[in-house]
């Protein structure tokens, strides 16, 4: 499979009660996430993958999201390929912010993405 065939929703179509993995670095993350999302940065991917199968054991779908694709379609491509239901999240958190979705930062300063 090439990432041109690679399922993909707009940041602005994922569902507002969507399951949502965040594939970026830890200081990614902190400057800005979506609420509620699970952080597991690409180079742990295969390392927790029990912990993601456990999440989503009642075969809902991952929206696979990073900073603008790259790294998510990756790791969407490798979910599939154990048998998740996973897609990329087109245009990562940039499209994210830039379609108004709620973010919330670590530090309580206002969110943004890096």
């Amino acid at each position: 499979m090439t990432f041109a065939q690679m399922p993909e929703v707009e940041a602005a179509a994922v569902p507002a009660d969507g399951f949502l993995l965040d594939v970026r670095e830890n200081d990614e993350w902190a400057a800005g996430h979506v609420e509620g999302a699970l952080h597991v940065p690409m180079s742990e991917i295969v390392a927790r993958f029990g912990e993601l199968t456990e999440v989503v054991a009642d075969g809902r779908r991952v929206h696979v999201v990073c900073r603008v694709g790259g790294r998510s379609a990756q790791v969407a491509q490798y979910l599939m390929a154990q048998g998740l239901d996973a897609v990329n999240v087109g245009g990562g958190m940039l499209a994210w912010h830039a379609a108004g979705r709620p973010m919330v930062s670590e530090g309580g300063q206002p969110a943004s993405v890096l």
